[in-house]
């Protein structure tokens, strides 16, 4: 069983003086009361609560869909899905591994050109079953990756399996396309909570995993987070502390570090926890993968959270940051199959703490004004033939600076790229982060250049820092940087593909929907009122290096 050990430093008496109100509260949430959070529509998205005994009572049908994905000599298996349609299916296939005798699994929730010409020259199409995750069927990403690869095997319907909510656009085509079959989600689930459902367990099965072990762990999970008295209530426990530290105490920055098997789970909780709290100006921000260093490196802002299996040495950090005051949070696993106790443990808590937080944990207002702007450009590259990319703020040696009006009088007598940084990233205070927004390929190196620059500036400006790839964070944190409190700099990087990809219908390339999503996310941004610009590289690889020099000596 996962066990929670938490060391709250000062806020560990307003942590416990909450829990005496939750103890009567917390029934609220399984009686799906909405009063308990905003009073709008909370109860019609709580299904997510008794999904494990549905898909425990259900076993047969997942267990005969495995025997078909070795019975018919699958090499490789990819999801193709957003968000979480797809982050909690890629926990599982980086923690667990490859499954002997199963295909290879490869998430690909990615626009780059860069990215999907890379991951199909794996490939064998011709074995190589694809798994369409989309709940409304009608997602950008899903929905155009679907269609060039349905064309890459010349329309083998056999090789295709959706996941969808009933009646949505996808079961229609999954129909007429001859899917070799149809998994339904729960319409009453967000996609952030679905990982123990049809969403999730299906990759699972498809990757070999124990599916009934792994909804046995998740039941036991279950069952302990029923409990009124929460101090025998992981989930219950977890939320309460991270809404009080965040409302009582400024400590909105949720640090997240794991053991080296279990790494993938920060990609996970971000989108849970940024896409759920970080709403009308309120949220917890989601810090992932940012290197532990010594307490002189942070401010007053963070809680840390770190993830591992019983048994892993921990980051030394870890025990000098708690000697520090910083509050530390402690969750060991047992084994992998506790991943399922983790992922509903962690929605207890994120609900509970949209509750402390005064906010609706369940919808995503901000997540749809990317989308809008976005296809409102790809309609004027139908119409023109180019994107209105605006007219460039300065012009370096393979670098070209953008920014809005308002965020151009920062850049006021900046002449270098070097200048231009310093006067960006030095506007950064206390309780202030910065993002780093990447619409490029994800490439080991490109996340190894994104991770030094990151360090820098957060071993210098003693801020947290966020690395993320687009177009899969704005189906994430993206909610939280355009919606949650506006204390975020954030640095657009887009780049020219190296190879351009053409859509199958051949109206555009991948490389034009990716640069249009960067362009529609960076209109939000500035309408916003954040503090925003935008760097395009000619060359991504020179780029980066130039970049990261310029940085350097800003920071210096």
């Amino acid at each position: 069983m996962i066990s929670v050990g938490m060391a709250l430093g000062d806020g560990a008496a307003d942590v416990t003086a909450a829990h005496a109100a939750w103890r009567t509260k917390f029934a609220k949430v399984w009686a799906k009361d909405k009063s308990l959070w905003t009073g709008a529509d909370e109860d019609k998205w709580l299904g997510w609560l008794d999904i494990v005994a549905r898909e425990e009572r259900d076993l047969p049908s997942l267990t005969a869909f495995a025997e078909t994905v070795t019975r018919d000599g699958f090499r490789d298996v990819v999801l193709i899905g957003m968000g979480g349609s797809s982050l909690g299916s890629e926990v599982l296939a980086q923690s667990f591994g490859r499954r002997q005798g199963w295909p290879t699994f490869h998430a690909l929730d990615s626009t780059s050109p860069d990215q999907i010409g890379a991951l199909e020259a794996e490939l064998d199409l011709a074995h190589t079953m694809f798994i369409i995750a989309s709940k409304s069927g009608s997602t950008l990403e899903p929905n155009i990756l679907k269609d060039y690869f349905f064309a890459r095997v010349n329309g083998a319907g056999r090789q295709f399996v959706a996941i969808t909510d009933p009646g949505s656009s996808m079961e229609k085509e999954a129909k007429e396309k001859g899917y070799a079959h149809i998994f339904y989600g729960e319409p009453t689930i967000g996609g952030r909570y679905s990982v123990l459902s049809r969403f999730g367990m299906v990759p699972a099965a498809a990757m070999g995993i124990d599916v009934a072990r792994l909804l046995k762990a998740a039941s036991e999970m279950v069952a302990r987070c029923k409990s009124g008295d929460v101090e025998n209530n992981p989930g219950a426990m977890l939320g309460i502390a991270l809404g009080v530290l965040a409302t009582k105490h400024g400590r909105d920055k949720i640090t997240i570090s794991a053991s080296a098997s279990l790494v993938s789970v920060g990609g996970w909780l971000e989108q849970l926890i940024a896409e759920s709290t970080g709403k009308i100006g309120k949220g917890l921000i989601p810090v992932d993968r940012e290197p532990l260093a010594a307490p002189s490196a942070y401010g007053k802002d963070r809680i840390f959270v770190h993830v591992s299996l019983a048994g892993e040495s921990e980051p030394s950090a870890l025990a000098a940051l708690e000697k520090a005051g910083q509050p530390v949070i402690r969750v060991t696993l047992q084994d992998t199959y506790e991943l399922g106790q983790l992922f509903f443990m962690s929605e207890i808590a994120v609900a509970v703490a949209g509750a402390v937080l005064g906010i609706n944990p369940f919808d995503q207002p901000d997540v749809e004004a990317s989308k809008v702007k976005s296809r409102a450009l790809t309609n004027e590259y139908e119409k023109s033939g180019k994107l209105p990319t605006g007219e460039p703020l300065r012009r370096f040696d393979g670098i070209t600076l953008y920014a809005d009006a308002r965020n151009a009088k920062t850049f006021d007598g900046c002449n270098t790229l070097t200048d231009c940084l310093r006067a960006h990233v030095r506007q950064a205070g206390a309780g202030d982060y910065i993002g780093l927004l990447a619409f490029i390929e994800q490439s080991g190196a490109h996340f190894d250049r994104l991770q030094a620059m990151r360090t820098k500036l957060r071993d210098v400006l003693k801020v947290a820092t966020c690395a993320e790839f687009g177009p899969r964070f704005l189906h994430s944190t993206g909610q939280a940087y355009k919606g949650g409190p506006n204390s975020g700099i954030f640095i657009t990087l887009t780049a020219e593909p190296k190879r351009d990809v053409q859509l199958a219908d051949g109206k555009m390339s991948f490389g034009i929907v990716q640069q249009a999503q960067a362009l529609g996310d960076l209109d939000v941004l500035n309408e916003r009122g954040r503090r925003a610009m935008r760097l395009h590289l000619h060359d991504v690889e020179r780029g980066l290096v130039e970049l990261g020099k310029a940085l350097d000596e800003a920071l210096a």
